[in-house]
């Protein structure tokens, strides 16, 4: 006679709901929105299906009907026109820049609505790098200076979360005594700890076409076979200052974002990207993968193995299946 049958916590749908272990809610998403100047412009990003360039207008239409789901939270990432870059990335804090005036009017129409901003140069720099670029050679220590001025920039405007994507050392620390100075103290921090330089990010340089204009990253993003290094780098944006730590991307670092969840007391993020994102829609689309089933396991895959929050470009479609299974 078998005394344990584990089956018994799966013969119902009641009973699983009961034994369920992880649960993913809307509210664990961040939504990440791509946008641009000017007006009565949405244009889709070829290669991530669904997923548009906005400019104001469409931008507060499409953060209206994700509220009303119940996304609440909205990464925003900018594409510049390259007349406005340069090498130091100097229209990232401008008075001129429309990042940070969209920044500003999304949280006067909608005061409850949560906005991430990134702050590292590659949107803004001639170069296409993370940071100021010599000889061939990142500056780091350079680079803070300008990443500080973007982040004020972006508190100004109303910014709820500062997400640093720059990987360069100490930039946490830098950016909070700047904002703490400047009288930003209940503004996060949600740095990128532990991003890897990963083949996954390929549609995302399409839609900011900040692709670098040589090289590559591999000299400040980690390298894919390290997972301790995590753990430093964890270390010291604690230390720093940082309120969340984000690991990205998401589905081939899901070791990395347990570990970091088992180590430190503070929200772990994950950035599902948006080469995650093109493989599940491409699948779908072939009819290689069903997408309903997918797509919402995918997710919750993510936030099984530890991520508090989850940065998506799913998210809305995962609160319209929410919705239509509350009905």
């Amino acid at each position: 006679m078998m005394l344990r049958r584990p089956r018994r916590n799966r013969k119902n749908e009641v009973i699983r709901s009961q034994a369920r272990e992880t649960k993913l809610g809307v509210e664990n998403l961040i939504y990440p929105l791509f946008v641009v100047d000017g007006q009565n412009h949405k244009s889709e990003v070829k290669s991530l299906p669904g997923q548009f360039r906005y400019s104001l207008d469409n931008l507060l239409i499409e953060v209206e009907e994700c509220m009303n789901l119940g996304v609440k939270c909205f990464d925003l990432f900018p594409a510049v026109d390259e007349s406005l870059k340069d090498q130091y990335g100097t229209y990232s804090y401008s008075d001129q820049n429309f990042y940070l005036r969209y920044i500003k009017e999304v949280k006067s129409r909608f005061p409850e609505a949560v906005i991430m901003t990134d702050v590292a140069l590659d949107p803004y720099s001639s170069d296409g790098h993370d940071g100021i670029v010599k000889d061939g050679k990142i500056l780091n220590d350079e680079t803070l200076e300008v990443l500080a001025k973007m982040s004020v920039a972006q508190a100004n405007a109303g910014a709820d979360i500062i997400g640093p994507s720059d990987m360069m050392d100490g930039r946490v620390e830098y950016i909070r005594d700047e904002l703490d100075d400047n009288g930003h103290t209940d503004v996060s921090i949600m740095s990128y700890t532990a991003k890897y330089a990963s083949a996954f990010y390929g549609p995302f340089r399409d839609a900011l076409d900040s692709a670098p204009k040589f090289g590559d990253k591999k000299s400040y993003q980690m390298d894919p076979a390290n997972k301790k290094e995590a753990l430093v780098e964890a270390e010291l944006d604690y230390i720093e200052g940082s309120d969340y730590m984000m690991v990205k991307p998401a589905l081939c670092y899901l070791d990395v974002i347990h570990m970091l969840k088992e180590e430190f007391p503070i929200p772990i993020a994950a950035y599902n990207v948006s080469g995650e994102y093109a493989m599940l829609k491409a699948a779908a689309q072939m009819g290689w993968l069903e997408y309903d089933r997918a797509m919402p396991e995918m997710l919750l895959s993510i936030k099984r193995a530890g991520a508090d929050v989850i940065l998506t470009y799913f998210a809305k479609e995962y609160a319209q299946m929410v919705a239509q299974a509350n009905v």
